[in-house]
């Protein structure tokens, strides 16, 4: 006779009614880069799914907040400013989270200062990943492996960890909330078919070089329009960009749209093709078709694109110099950067009908 262990099971059981019945509060922290907090949308997504009526926070730094707009799950977002009185700001921060009295403080980011805010949080229960120097702080502290060798996980997975003591192993998607009057304002642009590519990258070897950009205009099935995304940053380069190709099909809308606008755009596109960077999360929070490229870093790391239809380019051979890192450099250090260079235009092509 088989005899079956229901102990651990029925011990999760109780975690989480017990917690559902008593829960109210849950904070998120995620005060690092534009791709991280769309990745962490994913964790808005099920607990809101799991806990349908807790009140659930979002801690960023500002200047990304506009990321979380529409967000039907978020009771209130929290802005940290980074960039002037940091450290005032910091404790400012800290002594409104212990006023609202968290259930439940979730960590997403590694680094010191959210390691202080979860901890001084006065939360019942505070979790975060063990690479930040605070952990031991924690109430429970989460393995963050990222490796080269497999089993590979996604960020996504990563962050899933977190919660699936309250919750369950079943993933859910990054998700961004366009309004009705961002995809009334990128409606002018659509009337043909187009694709829409991200050229740019604060990470040197995280970008398809410029030159391997401009024979991809110049190689371009005729009948499409391009269109080149960025911010107010990214204007010179893009505008260099489109003097530079004989396409003269290539727009740039570079520092024109807000992040859902440009996310809405992606959405009808024929393809979109990204750099391992924030974009590329962008057309998984929408769904969109996405041509991810990947330089200095590596798939493996778990920050490739989610949506239906996706797809990663990279060069067919190996290098003994990638990955460089784990993040992208200013510079190759061996300053021939032939994990962009030597990725082929037709690779990038071939995806378009695929």
């Amino acid at each position: 006779m088989q005899t079956y262990n229901l102990a651990p099971r029925i011990r999760k059981a109780f975690l989480i009614n017990n917690f559902a019945a008593s829960m109210q509060k849950i904070l998120i922290i995620q005060t690092a880069f534009i791709g991280d907090v769309v990745l962490a949308t994913a964790l808005l997504e099920k607990l809101h799914h799991s806990f349908p009526d807790a009140r659930i926070d979002f801690l960023l730094r500002s200047g990304n907040e506009s990321l979380l707009a529409n967000n039907p799950h978020i009771n209130e977002i929290l802005t940290w400013n980074k960039k002037s009185n940091k450290t005032r700001n910091l404790f400012s921060m800290i002594k409104k989270i212990r006023k609202i009295k968290y259930n439940r403080v979730i960590n997403l980011q590694r680094f010191f200062s959210t390691g202080l805010i979860t901890a001084l949080s006065a939360a019942k229960t505070t979790v975060g990943f063990d690479k930040n120097p605070l952990s031991f702080l924690f109430s429970k502290r989460i393995k963050h492996v990222i490796s080269t060798q497999a089993p590979f996980k996604h960020e996504v997975e990563r962050n899933n960890e977190l919660v699936k003591d309250i919750t369950s192993d079943v993933l859910f998607s990054p998700r961004l909330y366009p309004s009705e009057n961002d995809f009334a304002h990128v409606q002018q642009f659509i009337n043909a078919p187009y694709v829409t590519m991200s050229p740019s990258s604060i990470w040197y070897t995280k970008q398809y070089p410029f030159e391997k950009w401009v024979e991809l205009f110049n190689a371009f099935p005729p009948g499409y329009t391009i269109y080149l995304l960025g911010g107010s940053d990214n204007i010179a380069e893009c505008d260099k960009l489109v003097t530079e190709t004989v396409n003269k099909q290539v727009k740039t809308l570079a520092g024109q749209l807000s992040f859902l606008q440009s996310a809405a755009l992606m959405r009808s596109a024929a393809m979109n093709y990204v750099n391992d960077s924030a974009p590329l999360h962008f057309a998984s929070a929408v769904n969109a078709p996405v041509t991810a490229v990947f330089c200095s870093t590596l798939p493996a790391f778990g920050f490739t694109p989610l949506s239906e239809r996706s797809f990663v380019v990279e060069i067919n051979e190996s290098l003994p110099c990638r990955p460089c890192g784990l993040h992208g450099k200013k510079n190759c250090p061996l300053k021939h950067f032939k994990c962009g260079y030597n990725i082929e235009t037709k690779q990038l092509l071939a995806t378009l009908s695929q």
